[in-house]
């Protein structure tokens, strides 16, 4: 990829440029470390381990890019100041069988010390060329809503307009199983399975990935299963979606553990100390249930769900069966929280057990890169109304 460049006060140049793994990987680090991820101006920040693998987040992705921005000529020598990262993938648009090639970029960081001057709108716009290089008709980001720089760097200098609210529900993983709901059985699919069941039913759900197969044989796909009241006769998936039950609810696991891991700085001594406390209780006295709180100021992993989708006047009690499974498949797995991203009007968000204070509430950001096309069958999908649900990747979580 050609190389941009940047004048800097003092004889600085900044150069964006692709990712070389042989060189970058020390600097790249040396940037995450230094970025928060959250809201700005709180005292509790996320920091993010890629263990060691820049590309963690978009490798398992059809196409993808990372951009670095790297300082020349400066007091430190040469560094790298800025990186994002970006993927392309075909999704569906919210309506039956319309699918659209959109690029998804994140990992967006800029060095404290380079911020405001430009970095990051160049990193974007360079990899905005790489998108419409890829075909792409939409690039859309995903921010917390409550970061005020990042919302205006994306809906300001970049041209990006807000365009889904989804939150993040977040839910420990405590030092003992749940006991399995008394009304719903869960029954495990196998990959073949679960791709004609997401196909048949959540096809057209917004975001729904094409190579939704490649998604459910990836070696970090933990399974996929179905909750469907108990007693029901199970009769294979072809029997289920010939004459589905009353209700019934489906979600996949993935084990983000084994990709990155995340750490929670700034937290308070009492509050460290009340987090010890409820472990110490639970593990002294596992029958009583007591909630405890993992400890998340040191690296842990997460287990995610992703494919929430269900069905009938029951439907959120399956998808609370579905995670109380999911918490004891995370125990066994040693990861510490299940998290899911699930769409403000998701029906099936009163299922989601979640702790308030451990989610977030995002703001997915859409573009619309090509131009000189009729809207066709879909018209301008960054202006269309949500719909019910959103399919989140969890390649790009």
């Amino acid at each position: 990829m050609a190389v941009a460049c940047l004048p800097e006060d003092g004889g600085e140049v900044v150069l964006v440029r692709e990712f070389d793994g042989g060189r970058d990987r020390p600097g790249v680090e040396l940037v995450e470390r230094a970025c928060e991820v959250g809201p700005s101006g709180g005292k509790l920040c996320l920091f993010t381990d890629l263990l060691g693998d820049p590309l963690c987040r978009v490798r398992h992705s059809p196409a993808y890019l990372m951009l670095v921005a790297e300082a020349v000529g400066g007091p430190l020598g040469t560094e790298i100041v800025g990186v994002v990262r970006g993927c392309v993938k075909t999704v569906a648009c919210g309506r039956s069988q319309l699918f659209s090639k959109v690029a998804y970029l994140l990992g967006l960081r800029v060095s404290p010390r380079h911020r405001r001057r430009g970095i990051g709108r160049r990193l974007v716009e360079r990899m905005e060329e790489w998108f419409r290089e890829m075909g792409a008709e939409y690039a859309y980001v995903a921010t917390d809503r409550d970061n005020e720089p990042s919302v205006r760097l994306f809906t300001g200098a970049c041209g990006y307009a807000k365009f889904r609210t989804p939150s993040v529900l977040v839910h420990p993983v405590f030092g003992h199983d749940l006991a399995p709901s008394r009304r719903a059985a869960v029954v495990r699919l196998d990959a073949r399975e679960a791709e004609l069941l997401y196909r048949r039913r959540l096809g057209s759900v917004e975001f729904f990935p094409r190579d939704i197969d490649a998604v459910l044989s990836n070696a970090l796909s933990l399974g996929t299963f179905l909750a469907v009241p108990r007693g029901t006769r199970w009769r294979g998936v072809e029997g289920f979606l010939a004459s589905p039950p009353a209700s019934w609810a489906v979600a996949s696991l993935w084990n983000c553990k084994d990709a990155f891991r995340l750490e929670v700085r700034g937290a308070p001594r009492l509050w460290r100390a009340a987090a010890r406390a409820t472990r110490a209780a639970d593990r002294a006295a596992p029958w009583l249930g007591i909630p405890s709180i993992p400890n998340l100021f040191e690296p842990f992993g997460l287990h995610f769900v992703y494919g929430l989708g269900g069905g009938g006047p029951a439907a959120a009690g399956m998808a609370r069966a579905l995670f109380r499974h999911a918490h004891n498949v995370a125990r066994r797995g040693g990861a510490r929280v299940v998290a899911t991203e699930v769409g403000a009007c998701e029906p099936l968000r009163a299922g989601v057990p979640h702790w308030p204070r451990l989610g977030a509430d995002d703001l997915w950001c859409i573009k619309r890169l090509a131009d000189g096309y009729g809207d066709g069958a879909l018209g301008d999908w960054s202006k269309a109304p949500p719909g019910t649900s959103i399919f989140v990747d969890p390649r790009e979580f």
